[in-house]
């Protein structure tokens, strides 16, 4: 614990939720995320749209995080913020405040990896029942990003699987528009599949070497699979939307426990921690918390305000950065494609 009182202001702006979080001393005193209903319209993220909304919300969110923390911005120590993987015209309008915000203030600037922040939310105080310990498995698990990430301390981390194609988030989301659903379908599927038979129907299971992901090829099996009854029944989705989601989401999870299994076997690490928007998944979730039965694992699941893309994520990244003092320059940009 360190001498004096640390606050940290951290922005999260990396695709269509505009968030900003004080920390003090690691412990969350403010976590605010504006939403942006606009793409809802359009079946997915315009990222043109995104970034004109984080420019629009970013000042009423930091100064509704500043006062919900009841802090004054000069008592801020630093501003850490979302560098990057993102879409690249929202993680400027994020890059640039925290960068100005930052120089006004003559305080220092933190970047922080935003995949790494999933995976580290769950040494936020009382994210989870308890942090993992070192090393241990993490699955990060969103929209744009499905990654099995070997994680040796706060910094080090390795990864060993990710999706060769489509994210687990976009095949759900999808197949979920192939059923006519409403964006984001990726928890109504989640709903309507505790309602149905997960075996009423088979879906393939692509074969993947290694911990590497595939989600094309599902999305294009439901989509044939869809077509060919709709064309013999054209009540066919309505009739039987509850099964088919059932199905879908059964072959989503073995596919993620059957990566799982093999990575525990091959790395001998047992600590599995899921992070990231669909880790929000009850199917997922429960998978997770079976396999400490069936296969001895300890799983670390986070809070739900914790797994979509949030600021405070950010803020205990920064926290742990500003520890190092590993302080980022002016000259800092955003990076679309920043890795792990």
């Amino acid at each position: 614990m360190p001498n004096k009182d640390i606050y940290i202001l951290a922005i999260e702006s990396s695709c269509d939720d505009t968030g900003a979080a004080v920390l003090h001393n690691g412990k969350v005193l403010s976590n605010v995320v504006a939403n942006q209903e606009i793409h809802t319209q359009y079946g997915g993220v315009v990222p043109e749209l995104a970034s004109r909304a984080h420019q629009q919300n970013i000042v009423p969110v930091v100064h509704q995080a500043l006062a919900k923390a009841n802090i004054d911005k000069k008592e801020l120590n630093a501003i850490a913020f979302t560098q990057g993987p993102g879409l690249m015209g929202s993680l400027l309008v994020g890059t640039s405040f925290a960068k100005s915000f930052a120089q006004g203030l003559n305080i220092p600037l933190l970047a922080v990896n935003h995949m790494q922040a999933h995976i580290l939310a769950h040494f936020i105080d009382g994210a989870s029942k308890e942090k993992p310990e070192f090393p241990f498995l993490a699955m990060t698990i969103s929209g744009g990003h499905t990654q099995i990430v070997k994680v040796n301390n706060y910094f080090e981390m390795e990864v060993i699987g990710e999706t060769i194609d489509d994210a687990i988030g976009e095949a759900f989301d999808k197949s979920a528009k192939i059923l006519g659903l409403p964006y984001p379908g990726g928890p109504l599927i989640d709903k309507y599949s505790k309602l149905g038979n997960p075996k009423a129907y088979q879906f393939p299971k692509p074969k993947v070497n290694g911990l590497n992901f595939s989600f094309s090829g599902l999305k294009t099996a439901v989509l044939y699979f869809i077509q060919k009854n709709v064309k013999n029944n054209p009540n066919f989705i309505q009739d039987n939307l509850y099964d088919i989601c059932a199905s879908l989401q059964y072959t989503i999870i073995g596919i993620v426990t059957d990566k799982l299994k093999k990575a525990t076997q091959e790395t001998g690490i047992k600590k599995i921690a899921i992070g990231g928007g669909v880790s929000a998944n009850s199917g997922i979730r429960q998978a997770l918390l079976n396999g400490e039965q069936k296969f001895g694992w300890d799983t670390y699941i986070p809070k739900f305000e914790y797994t979509t893309d949030n600021a405070a994520m950010i803020g205990i990244v920064g926290y742990l950065k500003y520890l190092e003092s590993d302080f980022s320059s002016a000259a800092t940009t955003a990076n679309a494609r920043f890795k792990i």
